[in-house]
């Protein structure tokens, strides 16, 4: 058997480089988002996603895109700001919203029995990605790297303690609001790839997996990334000769990565 023979196909070359851009961008995403305890709000905004392309369908916008972006942005700033209050605890506030965001796009999506055209959202395909798209990820991902670059000891100090961050002049809520900005714009640009009923895996699987053999931050990023883009080349290569959607295979793959390392991080602990 030819196991380079998935190459010859653009399509197939087209989701490898996308993917090579995309694991990586998750996986640092993904260990901050772990870090914050923030599982949910990324869960959230992927769900978000329907209501976004909702709006756009009744205000008459041709490309849903941008209107499931500028939905994502208010929804990730609301959520950051009723979170930040005393009312009710975080995890409660975002499974609010990702439930009532999740039923008002449902409800509008489907008048008429007109779902199943945005059906395909749900699971992604990675293969459908173009050439320009790809280059609107690269441009994501550098905008990432630049604002980790000078945020990321903010957002870490933050982690810790917030009030010893604000006590040390680190504008806490701008930080925040740009990192939860930052998470709206990856996750509605990638859901037409990812899949809105796995994005949220693709971001949590590789940091989680790496929170459990990492014995500091430098190694806990590092296999955070290469667990990312190990399961998202095995799981497209695996999907071509199975026939199976990528998107759930990278998923499978990224699973059994953290079931291992979840019993490997138990048996070094013990020893």
């Amino acid at each position: 058997m030819d196991f380079t023979s998935w190459l010859s196909y653009g399509f197939m070359r087209n989701a490898l480089l996308a993917i090579v851009i995309i694991t990586p961008l998750f996986a640092l995403l993904g260990t901050m988002i772990v870090n914050r305890k923030m599982a949910y709000f990324s869960d959230a905004l992927g769900h978000s996603a329907l209501t976004g392309i909702a709006v756009g369908v009744v205000c008459g916008i041709v490309n849903t895109n941008i209107s499931m972006i500028i939905f994502a942005i208010v929804f990730a700033l609301l959520l950051n700001q009723i979170g930040a209050g005393e009312t009710a605890s975080a995890d409660t506030v975002i499974s609010v919203f990702s439930s009532c965001a999740v039923a008002i796009g449902l409800a509008i999506l489907s008048r008429g029995g007109n779902f199943s055209k945005y059906s395909s959202i749900l699971v992604g395909d990675i293969l459908s990605i173009t050439g320009t798209e790809i280059i609107y990820l690269a441009v994501i991902f550098a905008a990432t790297i630049v604002f980790w670059i000078f945020c990321y000891n903010w957002m870490s100090s933050a982690c810790i303690s917030r009030t010893l961050a604000k006590s040390r002049q680190i504008p806490v809520r701008l930080v925040d609001n740009l990192f939860a900005v930052l998470v709206a714009l990856i996750v509605t640009v990638s859901i037409r790839w990812v899949g809105i009923l796995i994005i949220n895996a693709l971001l949590i699987l590789p940091a989680a997996s790496s929170k459990n053999i990492s014995v500091n931050l430098r190694e806990y990023h590092l296999f955070a990334v290469i667990f990312s883009m190990f399961s998202g080349i095995v799981g497209l290569v695996l999907s071509y000769y199975t026939n199976v959607a990528t998107g759930p295979m990278i998923v499978i793959i990224a699973s059994v990565i953290y079931f291992v390392t979840y019993f490997y991080g138990r048996i070094t602990r013990r020893a």
